[in-house]
């Protein structure tokens, strides 16, 4: 019976060893050089050759690197994919499945690119590592929610009376008079009285020792 350990380290050994072979081939078109392999591309009858060479040679390179590491294996399989069914397609179609130049590496290739993208790539990937990551801090973001927020009840002064407005209280709590001259000057016609001076014309009142006309 299949168990989970073991599945998990025959999917590492079949993506390195896959991964392997890609890594060879792509650094393979490096040393060779992208005009090269773009010549070599266009005597088979590949379409937008220059094209073509970049794109196989950077796809088996760093996707061999991606492989290994079981880093985006979705994306990586589907890429390595369409790049043996190219290859399949326009260089190895014609040539018989076995020989030099055979399409039985293509197809193997492009299988296992297949099942890599399906999900076959086991546990023991940076993808699983990532994966699991989040999912616990998922976890404890659930577990410890952060405290919620204070907000501030409608209606109510939760600031303090400004220090030019406060009147001053004393110890016992009643506010302590004003000292003279300290107010404002009272507007005219806020109920104070005036006291009317002497009116123009006016004749004095005499004294107490005021002399009797004779």
């Amino acid at each position: 019976m299949r168990t989970r350990p073991a599945y998990d380290a025959i999917a590492l050994f079949a993506r390195c060893a896959v991964g392997v072979v890609f890594l060879v081939h792509g650094w393979q078109k490096v040393e060779n050089g992208v005009n090269a392999t773009s010549a070599a591309f266009d005597l088979t009858g590949v379409p937008l050759a220059k094209a073509a060479a970049v794109y196989s040679t950077f796809v088996e390179l760093l996707g061999g690197v991606a492989l290994i590491a079981g880093l985006g294996l979705p994306l990586v399989g589907a890429l390595l994919f369409l790049n043996m069914a190219g290859a399949f397609a326009f260089v190895h179609y014609d040539r018989g499945l076995t020989g030099p130049e055979g399409s039985e590496l293509v197809l193997v290739l492009a299988a296992a690119s297949l099942l890599f993208a399906a999900g076959a790539g086991g546990r023991l990937t940076v993808d699983n590592a990532l994966s699991v990551h989040r999912r616990r801090t998922a976890e404890l973001a659930a577990d410890f929610p952060p405290p919620p927020e204070t907000e501030d009840i409608p209606g109510s002064d939760r600031h303090p009376a400004s220090p030019s407005t406060a009147p001053d209280t004393g110890p016992d709590g009643v506010a302590a008079p004003e000292p003279p001259g300290s107010g404002s000057p009272k507007p005219p016609g806020s109920g104070d009285v005036p006291v009317a001076g002497p009116a123009p014309g006016d004749v004095p009142v005499a004294g107490a020792r005021g002399r009797k006309a004779k």
